[in-house]
Order: structure tokens, then C-alpha cells, then sequence
């Protein structure tokens, strides 16, 4: 159990990523942010395989969630992280992310997660999931996937996009996922802090 501070907080669901995979990310982004220097960047640090975002609940809920969560019954599985992308689409690039790569049991634990936690009255995702890590954001830019009112060709990402076009895709390693979170998120003018509330394993793969 880690610390729960507040009366309210904005909670989200996720896994951790391995040092070893954030470490090759953030080296990545060390020698490109040259190319997109007027874009919000994400800072390593705070990376994170989002599952399900739950928003903003009172302190009240907390062991509601954690118990619910405790009772989700799923085996441990790889993930891949490799390749770049650009939402909505690299002409007018909103977000600049990594993509992850899994097998079904991805998709499948955060169906799971999305039907224990709608008992609690927590709403159920209306897209489906599609896994991503977010790198960076186009100054004034949503980091929402899909279309919205207001895109337009644009070229804040204009030179990295020559860069990537001119380099192998690139391979950030693959971790075991073992284990899953209840975050906390704390937004702010500069940066988002994020705090473990809970843990929850996975099972063994083994029989």
C-alpha cells in the first residue's frame, strides 16, 4: 500500500515500465528533441503503459477500486516496445508516440480491468484500446488520438519526421509484464507527477 494524500484524486491504472526500456527511450529522445525543439516533450520519467484512466475520485473509492482490482485473475505476458507514429497522422501531428506491441493478453486485461471497475460506476471506454506511449505533444495540442475539431496540417514535427524518415525504426526493448498499478495523477502548469497507490501481480504463465 503506498500513500493516499487528499480527498479527491485523479486515478488511472497502468504498468511501469522497465529501467532497462526507459533508459533506451530516454536516450532515443535525447538525440531527436533537437528536431522538434517547440513541442511539449515527455519527460522518461513518467512514462507509463496506460490500462484504464479512471479521472478524478474521492479518497473514499480507493479501497473500493483496490479491491475490485485485487480480484482480476491474468497471466503474465511480453511487451514490445518498437516503431514511431504520429496521431492523428503524421501531416497534422498532434502526438509523437512509441508503439507497443503484445498478444491478445494485452487488450484482455484491460477489457477485464474496464468491466470490474464499471460496477463501481466507473464509465467504460467508448474506443477501442489501442496501446501507445506519448513522447510528445504539439504546443496547444490534445494528446487524444483520433480527429478532432481544429486539426490541420502542420509542421512542428516537420524535421523529425525527415529524421525518422532516414533511420531505421527504432527498437526500444521488450519486458515482462508482471505487475499493474493504481496511479495517481497531480497535473500542473510545467509537468503531471504521477504516485503508486497500489500494486496488483499477474499470475504465472507456468501451469
Amino acid at each position: 500500500m503506498f500513500v493516499i494524500l487528499s480527498s479527491t484524486m485523479r486515478l488511472f491504472v497502468a504498468f511501469d515500465l522497465d529501467p532497462e526500456v526507459r533508459q533506451q527511450i530516454q536516450d532515443f529522445v535525447s538525440r531527436v528533441r533537437e528536431f522538434a525543439p517547440k513541442v511539449r516533450w515527455v519527460t522518461a520519467d513518467s512514462l507509463h503503459v496506460t490500462l484504464k484512466f479512471i479521472g478524478e475520485r474521492p479518497e473514499s473509492m480507493i479501497k473500493q477500486i483496490e479491491d475490485s482490482l485485487n480480484t482480476i485473475h491474468c497471466v503474465q505476458f511480453q511487451i514490445e516496445f518498437a516503431g514511431t507514429g504520429f496521431f492523428p497522422d503524421a501531416k497534422s501531428a498532434r502526438v509523437f508516440w512509441i508503439g507497443i506491441h503484445a498478444d491478445d493478453s494485452l487488450p484482455h486485461l484491460a477489457k477485464v480491468i474496464d468491466d470490474h471497475l464499471s460496477v463501481l460506476d466507473i464509465a467504460k471506454e467508448a474506443r477501442a484500446f489501442s496501446p501507445h506511449l506519448t513522447l510528445a505533444r504539439a504546443s496547444g495540442g490534445s494528446g487524444a488520438p483520433g480527429w478532432r475539431r481544429g486539426d490541420r496540417p502542420n509542421r512542428q514535427f516537420a524535421e523529425l519526421q525527415k529524421f525518422l524518415d532516414n533511420h531505421p525504426a527504432p527498437d526500444f526493448g521488450t519486458m515482462a509484464a508482471r505487475e499493474f498499478f493504481l496511479y495517481r495523477s497531480q497535473l500542473s502548469p510545467t509537468r503531471s507527477q504521477y504516485t503508486k497507490i497500489a500494486r496488483f501481480e499477474l499470475g504465472s504463465s507456468q501451469s
